[in-house]
């Protein structure tokens, strides 16, 4: 079990990688831009629901903590989360990486924002995704287009399979998770669980007093989803797959898969 001590160093290392792979701002629509904070998510607990809006087939899923590389050279971030019982909006950041000085706006279902001049639709706002939907037919096309190789070579050259909505990618990435009902175990202490199609997932930390870990996944040099303090029953997300924390133990992380 990690103490506090080197729970928090983590977080801070990845806080630090934010800032070493930030993207260039970018234009923004939506509530009127701020500077970004120190801090990506709430300290107290979820009040939910869940999920607000409907999220399209072809819909890009930002992930809590992470960010998204988007078509014309621009990036989003899923930065934090507000629910209140009833409602829920998030936050989001320009760039697909931390750093400072980047615009910010608050949105819920229905908002509109733009991102290096291409505008995009707010249609799902989740406790562990945002689903954007472009709304220029080229943007869906750029997102949805195939990739050269479905095998990672690493770094950038991967953007097309690490930030797609090509379903052929989607499918590869799905089928290397175990089947819907059965569980991942992803080991804690450094262990790292690398995918074909690019994205590697870490445990950052395991707290089985507090019953919380810290999840994370990156492709591409970008921080693709992190996941702060979850604990046994929270859903996640990674690649377009849904799981659920089913366990926690100094040793792992255990995921049940929810999803086909």
């Amino acid at each position: 079990m990690f103490s506090p001590a080197s729970r928090y160093g983590i977080a801070g290392a990845t806080l630090a990688l934010w800032a070493l792979t930030a993207c260039g701002s970018s234009s923004g629509g939506g509530d009127a831009p701020t500077s970004a904070p120190t801090t990506t998510q709430a300290v107290a607990k979820d009040k939910g629901p869940q999920c607000v809006g409907e999220a399209p087939a072809d819909g890009v899923h930002v992930l809590r903590g992470g960010g998204f590389r988007l078509p014309g050279g621009g990036g989003v971030q899923y930065a934090a989360a507000s629910a209140d019982g009833t409602s829920r909006t998030a936050t989001l950041r320009d760039g697909a990486a931390y750093g400072s000085g980047q615009r910010q706006w608050t949105v819920e279902p229905g908002s509109r924002v733009t991102v290096s001049r291409h505008a995009y639709i707010v249609r799902q706002v989740c406790s562990y995704r945002v689903v954007l939907e472009p709304k220029d037919a080229k943007d869906k096309a750029a997102l949805a287009a195939a990739p050269e190789s479905m095998e990672s070579a690493g770094g950038a050259a991967d953007n097309t399979l690490c930030f797609t909505t090509n379903r052929a990618v989607l499918a590869a990435t799905a089928s290397s998770f175990p089947a819907k009902g059965r569980t991942l175990s992803l080991l804690a202490n450094g262990g790292v669980k690398q995918l074909p199609t690019g994205p590697s997932l870490t445990v950052s930390y395991v707290d089985t007093a507090a019953g919380t870990a810290g999840l994370g996944a990156n492709c591409a040099g970008v921080p693709m989803a992190i996941y702060r303090d979850v604990s046994v029953g929270d859903t996640v997300e990674f690649s377009g797959v849904l799981f659920k924390v089913s366990g926690l133990k100094e040793q792992a992380v255990s995921l049940t898969r929810t999803s086909e």
